[in-house]
């Protein structure tokens, strides 16, 4: 099964007839995608409130891909409000507690910042967190390359096998030790997540520029790119990963949607159609 999502609803405005106010664009997004990757849950540990008012306006099918906390991941270089990781953890594990129940996790991404290269400290943090996490479905991603260097990319991959870890697969611009390979091995045999980041090698190396944030995804995939990862799709398949999810990050542009539909499109999906602009007659302007 491959499943195709987007990171976050709020911008992908070729979703929306015109005037939609935010407060009915997961519900709208839900029509289009069954999945979506939840950004705000890395920026802040969110109230339960929140995620049950997700739940409530999108079908009992529709499942969250939810980012880890930034002071879970060393994004923070630990400046937290928590005083110790155990509290940091629990506090996540409390709010997300309305997903799991319901059934609707697909997984917690846990992405690394592009310090957190291949050591034992590193490797330590790992064991650290698949503990507090309990069984929870973890989806890995680094952003350093010596993870996957000659020297350690098998033994990386052994470990995800080991610590119960989902190998995230990355399709992103290779500029430097900050960014990795696209590597198709699945680690998992019940889901494998690819995250397509673009190809802007140029907006990728601004790491310092003020709108680095703005133009680092900014990248729309050709018809010939997308093409490319049916076929891998298809490699990753016969090595027996009985699910894949795809999840487009290209988002800066508003280019993500676009190609996530084109992609089922690919696939042989059919796409939702966008609901009838009647429907929003009587929206607040």
């Amino acid at each position: 099964m491959i499943t195709i999502g987007l990171v976050g609803w709020g911008d992908q405005e070729d979703l929306y007839p015109a005037g939609t106010p935010a407060s009915r664009r997961l519900a709208i997004y839900a029509r289009h995608f069954p999945v979506v990757e939840v950004d705000s849950s890395f920026y802040a540990v969110l109230h339960t409130d929140t995620y049950r008012r997700w739940l409530a306006e999108t079908p009992d099918h529709f499942t969250f891909f939810l980012k880890a906390f930034q002071g879970m991941t060393g994004h923070s270089r630990g400046r937290t409000s928590y005083d110790s990781p155990g509290e940091m953890f629990q506090a996540y594990l409390d709010s997300i507690r309305p997903v799991v129940e319901a059934g609707r996790l697909k997984a917690i991404l846990f992405q690394f910042p592009p310090w957190f290269d291949c050591c034992q400290e590193h490797v330590r943090q790992l064991r650290a967190i698949r503990r507090w996490m309990g069984d929870l479905p973890l989806a890995l991603e680094f952003r350093h390359q010596s993870w996957y260097s000659s020297e350690h990319r098998e033994a990386t991959l052994n470990f995800m096998r080991e610590q119960g870890w989902i190998h995230t697969i990355c399709d992103e611009p290779q500029v430097g030790l900050g960014t990795v390979p696209t590597v198709l091995v699945p680690t998992d045999p019940k889901l494998t997540f690819i995250r397509l980041h673009g190809r802007n090698a140029e907006g990728w190396a601004q790491s310092g520029a003020e709108n680095w944030r703005e133009v680092r995804n900014l990248y729309r995939y050709s018809r010939e790119e997308l093409l490319e990862w049916r076929d891998k799709l298809t490699e990753l398949q016969a090595m027996g990963t009985r699910e894949i999810c795809m999840i487009f990050n290209n988002n800066s542009g508003g280019d993500a949607a676009m190609n996530a539909r084109e992609m089922m499109s690919i696939l042989g999906m059919k796409p939702t159609e966008l609901p009838p602009q009647q429907l929003d007659l009587f929206a607040d302007d």
